[in-house]
């Protein structure tokens, strides 16, 4: 499951167990417990950022105990993580939900306009993972690496595509994904650091043309954004 996020109508935070005893089988307890803390961590670090946030803030918050906390996650950094890792399962789904698309051109402009507007969605987590998580040193970047290696894995299973449709593609480049997912990504932090995480949207035939260009060529990606360029 994944956490909340601060200022959206999705899923919403589960209510607070029962006060006294209950017959809530243990793993209902700590997901419900799990889902609150990732909330309040998120809360947290976006409000007063990473350093700033300490365990008992973010237990207070989920009005979830310290034994609690502990039974879940080794410290602050831990927790950090594991909401980075929630959030990042959520818009891995959204982009590979575009692998029903009739053709690689549709996929990658549809896969766009989803990230994008991920992003745009959730501003309080566009500020912390893109300004807050180098903050949390080393594991948490690790962390990052982690994410960057499944979006090229993606970008590589669309550029294979590419080419079984377009035989007449160069191969694809060593770097092409690298660069890809290091360039798209850095678009993306500077919008949000530059408080414009709204109009991220905006980017998307300047992304798509980005990437298209990388996957299989200028003339493919002048098309896919109707030969503006």
């Amino acid at each position: 499951m994944s956490p909340n996020v601060k200022g959206q109508p999705a899923e919403a935070v589960p209510p607070e167990l029962p006060r006294g005893r209950h017959n809530l089988p243990t793993h209902v307890v700590r997901a419900s417990q799990r889902r609150r803390l990732l909330a309040a961590m998120l809360d947290e670090v976006a409000d007063n950022g990473y350093e700033a946030t300490t365990v008992p803030a973010v237990v207070a918050r989920a009005r979830v105990s310290r034994n609690a906390f502990y039974a879940l996650f080794r410290d602050k950094t831990d927790c950090f993580i594991a909401l980075c890792d929630d959030l990042a399962e959520q818009i891995l789904t959204e982009m590979n939900a575009t692998a029903g698309a009739s053709d690689w051109v549709e996929a990658l402009r549809t896969g766009t306009e989803r990230y994008l507007a991920w992003w745009a969605g959730r501003p309080a987590f566009s500020r912390t993972y893109f300004v807050e998580l180098p903050a949390a040193g080393v594991r948490a970047v690790e962390q990052r690496d982690r994410q960057y290696a499944r979006f090229r894995e993606l970008f590589e299973g669309l550029a294979a595509w590419a080419r079984a449709q377009q035989p007449e593609l160069p191969p694809l480049r060593l770097l092409s994904t690298r660069t890809i997912v290091l360039a798209v990504t850095e678009i993306v932090a500077e919008e949000v650091r530059a408080g414009r995480t709204a109009r991220l949207p905006e980017l998307t035939d300047e992304i798509v043309f980005l990437i298209a260009s990388l996957i299989a060529d200028d003339a493919t990606a002048r098309r896919m954004v109707g030969g503006s360029r």
